[in-house]
């Protein structure tokens, strides 16, 4: 494996600016998610360390070794793309074996076998090696297509949304799977998805793209409790953040400067009004077993929040809010210290 640095690379396609002076670095054996929504650059920067496409300006290294004008062949990295590119009329096995047959290798048939083997019962798919791709289900398409890139030993894996196309219960059981093959190789993995769940339960760090720039890098915790800015503070956080003007509710804590406050579930206390003061009304609860869905209207501004499934609270129920320690952001978006 080895480390990949991309320094000042910017990719335009026609006047659309597809990714925009890209400084970012990733570690030797480190699992890098980038987030966000469809046009962010996810997939243009994949293909930029690929070789698939060529950058306007900067420069990127993959270990050590300036590649930014190698061809996809010279840079040794393997793509797991968001649909599975399977050879259909190719058995499973062979599927797998395909990358080690490639003229530019030339590994032993025995060699071969293996490794095919080996990456096989790593991705859960060994028992049907023999069958055909065609015959498969989506789950075990995406193993086999994930398997691929794995048998090769890389210096990097790029994966474009390998998930997005399978259904809740296999997505979550393959994020587990791909979390633990990544620890299991020591693997240097760049994924890019648009799932915050994702992002957050397998990402070492996880990088915001918008619009092609990077808008903050770090461990999931730090995005989550420290963004840089209001987008960062919405594309984290189920449910999503409440974001409420200033004075809406009293916080005396507040900073100079403040115009809206961000407040998930840890940020709001709220507790059934007594016969005065109130700041709001429960629109609804929405019961999710666990957990519910508190959804409460205060003044022009609606807000969500998490509650006990065993709560009291009930449509109608006139409620007191206080803030609990919650982000602050300027004029400008940027939040404040």
């Amino acid at each position: 494996m080895a480390d990949v640095q991309i320094q000042g690379v910017t990719k335009s396609f026609g006047e659309t600016v597809a990714v925009s002076d890209l400084d970012l670095q990733i570690k030797d054996g480190e699992f890098v998610v980038l987030l966000g929504p469809t046009g962010a650059g996810k997939t243009t920067t994949l293909r930029l360390i690929a070789g698939l496409e060529r950058p306007d300006s900067g420069t990127i290294q993959i270990g050590g070794h300036d590649a930014t004008g190698l061809s996809p062949a010279e840079r040794d990295t393997a793509f797991v793309f968001q649909q599975y590119s399977l050879y259909p009329h190719l058995s499973v096995f062979d599927n797998l074996a395909f990358p080690l047959r490639s003229p530019a290798r030339r590994f032993p048939e025995q060699a071969i076998r293996r490794r095919v083997e080996e990456v096989a019962r790593m991705v859960r798919i060994d028992h049907k090696l023999n069958s055909r791709s065609t015959r498969l289900s989506g789950g075990e398409m995406q193993r086999v297509a994930i398997g691929r890139a794995l048998v090769r030993k890389p210096s990097i894996y790029l994966m474009d949304e390998p998930l997005s196309s399978l259904d809740a219960k296999l997505r979550a059981d393959l994020r587990l799977e791909l979390k633990r093959i990544q620890s299991e190789l020591g693997a240097t993995m760049l994924y890019v998805t648009h799932d915050q769940i994702e992002a957050m339960t397998m990402a070492d760090r996880i990088g915001i793209l918008s619009e092609g720039v990077l808008v903050q890098i770090g461990t999931p915790r730090a995005i989550y409790s420290e963004p840089a800015n209001l987008h960062v503070a919405a594309r984290l956080g189920q449910p999503a953040i409440n974001l409420l003007p200033a004075g809406l509710l009293p916080d005396g804590a507040a900073p100079t400067g403040t115009t809206t406050i961000g407040a998930r579930t840890e940020h709001l206390v709220i507790e059934k009004a007594a016969n005065g003061h109130a700041d709001g009304v429960v629109d609804w609860v929405e019961h999710l077993g666990d957990q519910n869905h508190l959804h409460v209207t205060v003044g022009a501004k609606k807000l969500v929040t998490l509650t006990d499934p065993d709560t009291s609270l009930a449509k109608g129920d006139r409620v007191t809010i206080r803030y609990r320690s919650p982000l602050y952001f300027g004029s400008d978006g940027q939040r404040l210290m």
